[in-house]
């Protein structure tokens, strides 16, 4: 029997005829991984540790005909499915129990057109795989914030990045996209082809069908902007909110980022008396030229002089990895996001209050300025609560399981 057919002593778990099994692998191109391969463990862990599922089967495609063969094979054993992308899966949405993963993970292409400024994305892709081939020619289009994450359970779950003030999320710029149904059809989704299908992957999330590659429209970024970090002690933390909120209300679109609460790091350029700490952090993306920047920058550097000042020029890709040491895979993670109608005072002092009883030092918050182009473009995707001047994120990470039950609490409180 070919080294890729699933075991017929059925250890793997999935109750269907040894005939069934062998037909699937014979119309499979990729690799197909059971409980067990020596890959199998590895192949079934995604970024979030918490997550811990134990699917029958792995099957890693390399192109449509494979999840055609994939997703038929699993509507016929009427298999619980699970689709893997980039494989960060905070939910844990990329793997189930035994059933059928569709791991898109080798599906590693991207065309960029600069001409046109587009890009063809295959669905295994990551954001740095991606910004590292866009960038190439200055462009780019919103990402996710930690580069291993993949753009395809980004975009089909919305896409927030640093660039959303600016360039809407990522579904924003998405003009069509290649999707196999549950059905095993192949589909392509666009303003003009099957608009009800695309109307609901551009944020309404990954349950309309697989989809195996992504057009996006790009848009002038870098390949230096004016970006980093700004760090203060945590006793600053009521002052630099306040006037970061009343800062960002009159901000030009090009002025993205946020401003968030952790524990500084034991890092060389962290000035020693902080490191460990706790403290305030805004990070700051400019998309205009840098003395603009600049000079959108100095109302806070002049009315609170940072602790640590890390921001200038730097590579746009420099800035979508500035956070992944703090994200490694393999973390216990639980998160929680909400948008937010009103920033008021005494909201910034809860908020404040619950991050000094913060559970883990590897945890963070973080508050998006919302607003433009990311709340005047989106009456046609199925992403509510555009209006939305602010959004938070409490995000919970930490090393032991044991632990769980204090940071999901943690995690819960602050949101509510």
């Amino acid at each position: 029997m070919d080294s890729k057919t699933p075991h017929a002593d059925n250890s793997n778990g999935i109750p269907l005829p040894r005939e069934t099994m062998e037909a699937f692998a014979a119309a499979f191109g990729g690799e197909i991984i059971d409980p067990d391969d020596a890959s199998y463990e590895s192949a079934r862990r995604v970024w979030n540790g918490m997550i811990d599922r134990r699917p029958a089967l792995i099957a890693r495609c390399t192109g449509v005909a494979d999840v055609t063969a994939a997703v038929d094979f699993a509507r016929h054993g009427s298999l619980p499915v699970a689709v893997r992308g980039g494989g960060h899966s905070i939910s844990g949405h990329g793997v189930c129990d035994d059933g059928l993963v569709i791991d898109l993970s080798p599906m590693k292409g991207v065309w960029v057109d600069p001409a046109r400024r587009t890009a063809l994305v295959q669905a295994g892709v990551t954001w740095a795989e991606l910004d590292r081939e866009t960038q190439k020619f200055g462009l780019a289009v919103t990402g996710g914030r930690v580069s291993s994450t993949g753009v395809s359970g980004l975009t089909l779950g919305s896409g927030s990045g640093w660039l959303e003030r600016k360039y809407g999320l990522t579904c924003d710029s998405l003009l069509s996209a290649d999707v196999v149904t549950a059905d095993g059809r192949f589909l392509r989704a666009s303003a003009d082809e099957n608009p009800d299908l695309f109307w609901a992957i551009k944020g309404g999330g990954g349950n309309f069908g697989v989809v195996t590659s992504f057009e996006f429209r790009l848009h002038p970024v870098g390949p230096i902007v004016f970006g980093g970090m700004l760090l203060y002690e945590a006793d600053k933390a009521a002052e630099v909110f306040r006037f970061y909120r009343d800062m960002m209300a009159e901000a030009p679109d090009d002025l993205g980022g946020c401003l968030g609460f952790l524990t500084a790091p034991p890092a060389p350029f962290i000035p020693a008396g902080l490191q460990g700490q706790r403290a305030v952090a805004v990070i700051v993306l400019y998309t205009g030229p840098i003395e603009e920047g600049e000079e959108a920058l100095a109302p806070l550097r002049e009315f609170a002089v940072p602790d640590a000042d890390l921001v200038g020029p730097m590579p746009y890709t420099a800035l979508q990895r500035m956070i992944d040491e703090g994200n490694p895979p393999g973390l216990q993670g639980y998160f929680k996001a909400e948008f937010l109608r009103e920033l008021p005072d005494e909201a910034i002092d809860a908020a404040i209050e619950r991050a000094e009883h913060i559970s883990s030092e590897l945890s963070v918050v973080l508050f998006q300025p919302m607003g433009g182009e990311f709340a005047r473009n989106g009456s046609d995707t199925a992403l509510s609560h555009r209006g939305a001047p602010w959004c938070f994120h409490a995000l919970s990470l930490w090393r032991d399981p044991a632990l769980t039950e204090a940071h999901v609490a943690w995690t819960r409180s602050f949101s509510e």
